[in-house]
């Protein structure tokens, strides 16, 4: 998968913007301010229909604009496509692909393959267990579209079971029936959920051990497993899983209530990270933890591979000055065979060795010089 050229249109502080780029490396360089990180937010709009920065699609909109738009053509499987968003400043975005509107954003998920590697991700081990659970949920649906509509299915039963719980905040007695009927949804769709983690996980354990041995030159084992709010032995049967999720949330009926929100379920999950049999999170050094969040997303880009048989496309927004010489030189390895797409403050010998056959690109104030 390349993409071959995007096109802007009052994007932030970009007014027009034309780039294309090389099939291998390239390299956006500009000071602080200048625009870097929203050629790359760009392209993740396309990939994901959303920002990794904002949830609001109107900062996308240059200042005293009334529409913005992004245009972005890519090949995948030999075959040239292209993904138009567009932005009014009165109404949704709208968006196409080759020419044709989707009606659903879950429409998007799985045509252009990305992975983004930033500073933010490099706190993925000692953040809240909300952003690994992003983490998981991000790469899963890239890979399998199915997943992202489960995922979209359990989250709208998630808050109607919510809002009915907090309605029986305020009454002495709540509909016993009314409540299972969302209990045997939310465990239907729980228990898929997990079912498809746990396997996932199991390829991304497997992967990130053996990237993470050679990055550390085989002195340090990386263990990745799911916890599961749901099992503990993380069993791969259906009806075990569904039967325990089942009567957990019949057990939990009080406490939800008294909370008003659902306390257990796959949106409760967590992964766990150690090396040397040691919570990478309590009891890692900052390297070490930083080392886990590269190896973490080196392996996204093989299980991406594995599954879909092309490599996906690399985003690095200046993560390069965040990691030692070492971790820098292992990351570069990808790429000679991803396309990949890099900003940084200066060009600096580590970028220059491997410019040759890739584009150097320099911004200032949202212009390509």
């Amino acid at each position: 998968m390349k993409i071959k050229a995007i096109h802007l249109k009052n994007y932030r502080n970009y007014e027009t913007c034309h780039v294309e780029l090389s099939d291998y490396l390239n390299l956006i360089v500009g000071d602080n301010g200048q625009g870097k990180t929203n050629l790359l937010e760009s392209i993740y709009v396309c990939g994901f229909g959303k920002s990794f920065r904002t949830s609001k699609d109107m900062e996308w909109m240059k200042l005293n604009s009334e529409n913005t738009a992004i245009s972005i053509e890519y090949e995948k499987n030999g075959r040239r496509t292209k993904i138009d968003i567009r932005q009014l400043s009165n109404r949704k975005k709208e968006v196409k692909i080759n020419g044709v509107p989707i009606s659903k954003m879950s429409e998007l998920i799985g045509h252009l393959n990305l992975v983004l590697f930033s500073p933010e991700d490099l706190k993925l081990v000692k953040e809240s267990p909300g952003e690994r659970r992003k983490f998981i949920d991000r790469e899963m649906s890239h890979i399998s579209p199915a997943y992202y509509h489960l995922l979209i299915s359990y989250n709208r039963t998630l808050d109607q079971r919510n809002s009915y719980l907090k309605q029986m905040q305020f009454k002495k007695n709540f509909d016993l029936e009314y409540m299972e009927i969302w209990d045997e949804k939310l465990s239907e769709l729980g228990t898929q959920i997990t079912l498809r983690r746990i396997e996932f996980i199991e390829k991304l354990a497997k992967m990130s051990t053996n990237i993470h041995s050679q990055v550390t030159n085989h002195t340090e084992l990386l263990e990745v497993k799911y916890i599961s709010s749901l099992t503990s032995k993380n069993a791969l049967e259906y009806d075990t899983i569904y039967k325990e999720f089942l009567m957990t949330l019949k057990q939990n009926h009080k406490r939800d209530v008294e909370r008003g929100y659902t306390t257990q379920g796959p949106h409760r999950d967590d992964l766990g990270l150690s090396v040397n049999g040691k919570d990478l999170r309590s009891y890692g050094s900052q390297g070490q933890q930083r080392t886990a969040a590269l190896s973490l997303k080196l392996s996204e880009i093989e299980i991406i591979y594995n599954e879909l048989g092309e490599y996906p496309i690399l985003l690095l927004d200046d993560v390069m000055s965040e990691l030692d010489s070492h971790r820098q030189n292992f990351l570069i390895k990808t790429f000679d065979k991803v396309q990949t797409i890099v900003t940084s403050t200066e060009i600096g010998q580590l970028y220059q060795d491997h410019l040759e056959g890739g584009k150097l690109f320099r911004i200032s104030n949202g212009n390509i010089l």
